[in-house]
């Protein structure tokens, strides 16, 4: 006897005894058909997740996507502009080097360029000449063309010989101490030079404005001789009483010094004057 699908089987002869073996293989089928249920379900899972990353995987690589419409590119942001250099030009550099600034003792050093007037109150302006803490009283000038009356010994022929334009001369006093400079023109620089070299004698003392003669008559004085550009320049100095000059005596000769040193400036700075005009830039 047998009942309907999924009903219990019973063994032959017609007992209540089930049919054991028959049981075992209806159990064995099911479970069975429940692995490859399982099986298969896993299957379909797993192949869902893997359409749902590809999915993913071209919705983020949008442009790797060949099947994508055009409206979908347009709905897409579009990418930032970046800034880009300006076009405004940038400082340009000549090639060429600007030209050196004229030097100043060209323009000293030959009659045809150094044609500023030349006076007395240029080479030695003011009352008093001030070199660090010495204060130095001016006395008389004086300026002349002929050469060899402003001299002393030799020195008259020798600045004759070399062609002297003219003299120009000023006397400072200091503590009982005077100096006379001498300032010589020449016409070039190779005339001036050649002048204080063979310099012998020397200037002659100028006196007047509060200061005696000086350095006359015998009395033992010092005396310098240098040349800068065309310009030969002297000094003489010693003291206002007669008394005559050692190498001791010191002040005697840190006055003729600042003298010397004075005069060197002044045709120096004349020079500067010069070349600053034919530059076209001011001098202070």
């Amino acid at each position: 006897m047998s009942f309907g699908q999924g009903g219990p089987s019973w063994g032959p002869g017609g007992g209540h005894t089930p049919d054991w073996a028959a049981l075992a293989e209806e159990s064995a089928a099911r479970s069975r058909r429940k692995k490859w249920l399982m099986i298969g379900g896993g299957a379909l899972a797993t192949a869902a997740v893997a359409a749902i990353v590809a999915t993913a995987v071209i919705t983020a690589n949008g442009n790797d996507d060949p099947a994508r419409s055009d409206k979908n590119a347009s709905e897409l942001p579009a990418p930032a502009e970046l800034p880009t250099e300006s076009a405004a030009p940038g400082p340009s550099f000549s090639s060429v080097a600007p030209p050196p600034p004229p030097d100043p003792k060209e323009y000293i050093s030959d009659a045809g360029k150094d044609t500023v007037p030349i006076t007395a109150d240029a080479f030695f302006p003011g009352k008093r000449l001030t070199m660090g803490d010495r204060v130095h009283t001016k006395g008389a000038t004086a300026q002349t063309r002929d050469c060899a009356t402003t001299t002393q010994g030799a020195l008259g022929s020798i600045l004759t010989n070399n062609g002297c334009e003219q003299v120009i001369r000023a006397t400072y006093r200091k503590d009982g101490v005077a100096v006379t400079v001498g300032v010589a023109v020449f016409k070039t620089e190779a005339r001036a030079k050649k002048a204080a070299q063979q310099a012998s004698g020397g200037i002659a003392s100028l006196n007047g404005a509060g200061v005696p003669t000086f350095c006359r008559g015998g009395q033992v004085c010092r005396r310098t001789a240098n040349s800068y550009g065309r310009y030969a320049y002297f000094t003489v100095g010693g003291f206002t009483n007669g008394k005559n000059v050692t190498k001791a005596d010191t002040n005697v000769f840190a006055v003729g010094d600042d003298l010397t040193n004075f005069t060197f400036r002044q045709i120096h700075h004349r020079g500067e004057v010069q070349a600053s005009a034919a530059a076209g830039a001011p001098v202070s």
